[in-house]
């Protein structure tokens, strides 16, 4: 098969790994890419988000299947317009796609079908949102902005007060732009974070694999949200009790809604869960791979990740079995010093030729200089993997590699999976 993989990110790169492990590849072209995807494939120097350009080059290239990573493109109607085109597509449509694009759209579609989550109000103007701010207890208030934010839409304001000022910044735009244009405000819910995903194809939801991730800065949950810097794969918690349970109660629910209300899903379904005292609440769902949760889960993956996929955007997932190991997996996120800030590109990485057996390199922000060295390109770098039979070996393995690379302000977080680690010894 031909593919066509969208996105230029380390969740990308992880799954064009996992692709190229498909005996079904016989080329794989990556739009745009960066440096680690080009040892794997085709780069193709095409942005993820021209739709236009991305159905050309599908229909040029005879491509079998179009695998899209990244959300704005889905949120664009990239599928939609493959589909139109008769390209088979991985990923969902615009309508869809309104799972992760619309806040709101999702919180009232969970609240017509009985998906358990947050209490919540949306609203479009500063003085409404704070008119129902006065109304709260005080403490925490969640303010999220409704449209995509790369993953820094969510603020955890401490009091009513933070909570109208943080309104106020999002809906003139000085936040997110037109994305905080509405906002979503919701009530603070308390327990253990966990990211759950299964492949959809419309009806049939696969077996799921979660993991956590760590969304502030600095260790300790320090400093401001990025788009993640680590993950860990399984969490401590987990239990086959509470699978089933939020299989039951989230994942076959959603699916069965979307479909119900005329926007079947297709694609990578994914719960962002909080598990409260009173059971799992859904913080917010997304329609793709988590990142860096991607290169974690996709450790795990036994199954063939592209006949999944070409199964899943054909309607025929039930005629696939998908299978996740028992390994633990460990990512950190290397970033450019100042990330989710102003950051220095251009900065020459060395040491990716010395990684130790055991640990993976997955590019996102990279390129290559004019002397082909490999260098910074982005606030996130690189995030090495490695996985282990418990969480213990993979975590010391992966900050064993991390040891062997370095660039100019390089930063990570010291602590992924410690915790994990702390709750095991009690």
């Amino acid at each position: 098969m031909r593919v066509l993989l969208v996105g230029s990110g380390g969740r990308e790169h992880a799954m064009a790994a996992a692709l190229c492990e498909s005996p079904s590849l016989d080329q794989l072209l990556i739009a745009p890419g960066n440096a680690g995807t080009d040892a794997l494939g085709e780069n193709v120097t095409l942005a993820a988000d021209d739709i236009s350009g991305i159905v050309s080059l599908a229909r040029e290239r005879q491509v079998d299947l179009v695998v899209v990573g990244p959300e704005a493109p889905l949120a664009g109607g990239l599928a939609d317009a493959l589909m139109a085109g008769e390209i088979p597509v991985f990923g969902p449509t615009r309508a869809a796609a309104r799972i992760e694009s619309s806040k709101s759209w999702a919180k009232r579609l969970m609240a017509r079908h009985g998906i358990p989550t947050a209490g919540f109000a949306t609203f479009q103007t500063i003085h409404e949102s704070m008119a129902h701010i006065d109304t709260l207890p005080e403490g925490p208030v969640v303010v999220k902005a409704d449209g995509l934010a790369a993953g820094k839409g969510v603020i955890i304001a401490e009091s009513r007060k933070q909570a109208s000022e943080v309104v106020a910044e999002m809906i003139r735009g000085q936040m997110f732009g037109e994305a905080g244009s509405t906002v979503v405000i919701e009530e603070c819910l308390e327990g253990p974070e966990v990211s759950v995903f299964a492949f959809v194809d419309g009806r049939t939801v696969s077996n799921e694999v979660v993991a956590c991730d760590y969304k502030r800065a600095y260790d300790g949950e320090m400093g401001p949200n990025t788009g993640g810097m680590g993950a860990y794969t399984p969490p401590e918690f987990w239990s086959p009790e509470l699978s089933a349970r939020i299989r039951a109660e989230v994942l076959e629910p959603c699916a069965a809604a979307m479909e119900a209300e005329g926007a079947p899903f297709r694609g990578v379904l994914y719960a962002g869960l909080m598990l409260t005292d009173s059971g799992p609440r859904v913080i917010e769902f997304n329609c793709r791979f988590g990142d860096p949760e991607a290169q974690v889960v996709l450790a795990r993956l036994d199954s063939d990740l592209l006949e999944i996929a070409n199964a899943a955007a054909n309607g025929r997932l039930a005629e696939v079995e998908v299978r996740w190991n028992d390994r633990a997996a460990v990512c950190v996120v290397m970033a450019s010093g100042g990330y989710p800030g102003p950051y220095k590109t251009g900065r020459r990485i060395t040491g990716l030729d010395d990684i130790p057996a055991g640990a993976r390199v997955f590019h996102a922000g990279t390129s290559k200089d004019g002397d082909g060295a490999t260098v910074t390109a982005g606030g996130r770098v690189l995030g090495i993997v490695a996985d282990g039979t418990d969480l213990a070996e993979a975590r010391s393995a992966v900050y064993s590699a991390i040891s062997a690379i370095s660039f100019d302000d390089a930063e990570y977080r010291t602590d992924i999976a410690a915790r994990a680690l702390d709750a095991a010894t009690l």
